[in-house]
């Protein structure tokens, strides 16, 4: 069951594997230049893909998180901090924007964008410093905010969020490949939007601030009750495509479980809220499923994605999938037949260089044996260590794409 499960998962990542879909969506070359730009975790390997498919010449700069860089030749990749920004990310965001300047109609500007990119690509705004930025960022992490909200605050404190790369680049034209990893693929929250019109506002940005009580610096604050500079709500000449995207893996994976003779069961690729919530209800339809047979008899396989989220109000660090799984546990209290995989798509769960974890009818009993109190554990939101110390993680390196969150529950017959 274990294989079975990561062989669901591998596949989900290969689904948007930037070596299986970015040759398939490239923009027609244009008469004059063709400049490429980018940010996020896939954007290396995006870059490198597009470089070896391109027929012409080409530069350019993408700016990727540490560990997430691919080879190129021609377009000069930039390594950067992630989820809290650095320098190095700030720099390079600076050069980006300035690359993009002084075009013509003639040229043509691609954009590889991925999720991560809203922290990697910060520039702040007039007036703004990046330790301002920093301390926004990292209260958002901790409010337990969605990413969409997120990154209409973001948008607001940006120099190039929101259109504003595009607002640059114009007259040139501009195409945008997207990886999306942002619930219902709204192509203008993947890395904040650099390239795409953004409708949100100014108010929106307060209301986030407001709803989810984040503490701000003053010069945040200043910023956002000026108003000054709204993000372009109309932009010409630019274009952007969904290359891959949270359902096309989520497909992916369900067709493993049906070859596997596993009835596969898409519950969503939009699922959001606290995590440990979210794995109530994904315990319910699990534990439905096998008294029932409903909604599917097993052998079946119940797969969602999306983002869900942690409130951290305990000591450690957080993981949304680690701690839906420890949630899941609790809930299902060994009920047999009953096996299951979260993980990040870009093999990072929150803060830790770890993908996600397994859970199987064993893992409360064996836990207990090791002398580790489940419930405490999930109450210090320190499911991360928890599973380490099982040998439950699931741990895959950079995997260099990212579509979210992947959820896997598999009720054997």
């Amino acid at each position: 069951m274990k294989k079975l499960l990561r062989q669901m998962f591998t596949a989900a990542v290969a689904a948007a594997l930037p070596k299986n879909v970015v040759a398939l969506h490239m923009p027609r070359p244009p008469k004059g230049r063709t400049v490429v730009v980018g940010a996020g975790k896939a954007s290396a390997a995006m870059a490198q893909v597009l470089e070896k498919n391109w027929n012409g010449p080409l530069s350019g700069l993408v700016v990727t998180r540490y560990g997430h860089a691919a080879p190129t030749r021609h377009i000069e990749i930039v390594e950067a901090a992630h989820p809290v920004p650095d320098a190095t990310g700030q720099a390079a965001a600076a050069r980006m924007l300035n690359l993009v300047r002084g075009l013509t109609k003639d040229d043509l500007v691609i954009a590889l964008m991925s999720g991560g990119g809203s922290a990697l690509l910060c520039l702040p705004a007039d007036g703004i410093t990046l330790d301002d930025k920093r301390a926004v960022n990292a209260a958002l992490l901790q409010s337990g905010a969605p990413i969409v909200d997120m990154n209409i605050l973001r948008k607001h404190l940006s120099a190039i969020k929101g259109g504003r790369l595009a607002q640059a680049a114009f007259p040139a034209r501009v195409e945008a490949l997207v990886i999306s990893d942002i619930p219902g693929d709204d192509l203008s929250a993947v890395a904040s939007g650099p390239t795409i019109a953004d409708h949100s506002t100014f108010a929106d940005a307060r209301a986030v601030i407001a709803k989810y009580r984040i503490e701000v610096p003053p010069a945040v604050a200043r910023h956002l009750v000026l108003a000054k500079g709204e993000t372009p709500k109309h932009l010409v000449n630019t274009h952007a495509v969904l290359i891959a995207s949270p359902q096309k893996s989520l497909i992916a994976a369900a067709a493993v479980a049906r070859q596997a003779g596993f009835k596969p069961i898409i519950l969503g690729d939009a699922i959001e809220g606290e995590a440990r919530e979210v794995a109530l209800v994904h315990a319910a339809i699990a534990l439905q499923a096998r008294r029932f047979g409903q909604p599917a008899k097993p052998p079946c396989a119940i797969i969602s994605g999306g983002e869900t989220t942690v409130t951290l109000r305990g000591n450690g660090v957080g993981g949304r999938n680690v701690e839906f799984l420890l949630a899941l546990a609790l809930k299902l209290n060994g009920a047999a037949g009953i096996y299951a995989l979260a993980a990040d798509t870009d093999g990072v769960d929150g803060a830790a260089e770890v993908a996600g974890a397994y859970i199987d009818p064993t893992t409360l009993a064996r836990a207990r044996t090791l002398g580790i109190d489940p419930y405490a554990e999930l109450s210090n939101n320190n499911a991360h260590t928890f599973f380490e110390r099982l040998g439950d993680q699931l741990i895959t390196g950079p995997t260099l794409t990212n579509v979210n969150d992947i959820r896997i529950i598999l009720l054997s017959a």
